[in-house]
């Protein structure tokens, strides 16, 4: 009967223990209705971001980064955050990948998309701002771009960019193919909006583009070492970012958004 009662009591306290470890280890998750509602939030944003460098300026905010935006979004969905601040059109793919995630109406951040080039690569930057402004005076530009972000009630276009140039000197771009529609993979190639220009870039500077592939916040050190020629990954223009990289004239721009739970 001791026995009996020892092993009950032992019992007893083993599910104590686990009741209070699953109660620990629940998350309260904040609703946000508003960006007023990110005061004191856990907020999502991919590693080197400005997604990333916005939610730091929130106030009380606990910024939880991730080296993926996919990451980021995959804990909102496990309740680990309570939304993810990111860019607006990857968001849309995430929104669309995951049931029970939409995107705030109120938008967090306007911003511009360009490349970067190393510090003292002036050439470079000359020579690719020149054929951006061809590229956009032909209407290259908006071609490629309308084929993956369509105007509002407007289907997609069929256009997409074939480099012409195939034998030569290599023009490296780096990327991050881990945010659609500007650079993800498809059937184990690289494509989008990024690829796309970066090709056309090539082509006007008669060299044969290649890709690497990296994380998003190693990109700026490969430009910078001479690693890569270009960088190009939806970056936005930031005036911390200027010390370190030159940037390109602007291609398009963007938002910066807030995925949240229905």
């Amino acid at each position: 009967m001791r026995k009996m009662k020892k092993a009950l009591a032992f019992t007893a306290a083993v599910t104590i223990a686990a009741c209070s470890m699953a109660a620990c280890s629940k998350t309260e998750t904040k609703k946000i209705e508003k960006t007023d509602d990110l005061k004191g939030a856990k907020i999502g944003v991919q590693l080197g971001t400005t997604g990333a460098i916005y939610a730091k300026d929130v106030e009380n905010a606990d910024v939880q980064e991730f080296n993926k935006g996919a990451d980021a979004v995959m804990a909102l969905t496990q309740g680990k955050v309570d939304c993810v601040i990111i860019d607006e059109q990857p968001a849309k793919v995430f929104v669309s990948q995951n049931n029970g995630l939409s995107i705030l109406g109120e938008e967090f951040a306007n911003e511009d998309y360009a490349a970067v080039i190393k510090k003292d690569n002036t050439q470079l930057l000359d020579d690719v701002n020149k054929a951006l402004k061809e590229l956009k005076e032909d209407g290259t530009l908006d071609k490629i771009i309308s084929s993956y972000i369509p105007a509002e009630g407007e289907e997609k276009g069929s256009y997409h960019y074939t480099q012409t140039v195939t034998d030569g000197d290599k023009f490296v771009m780096a990327t991050n193919a881990q945010f659609p529609p500007y650079e993800y993979y498809e059937s184990n190639e690289i494509i989008g909006i990024d690829v796309e220009i970066g090709r056309a870039i090539a082509d006007k500077l008669g060299k044969v583009l290649s890709i690497e592939d990296m994380e998003f916040d190693s990109i700026i050190n490969a430009v910078s070492a001479g690693k890569a020629d270009i960088g190009l990954a939806g970056f936005t223009v930031t005036e911390d970012r200027k010390k370190q990289i030159n940037f390109s004239e602007s291609y398009t721009n963007s938002k910066q958004v807030i995925i949240i739970k229905k």
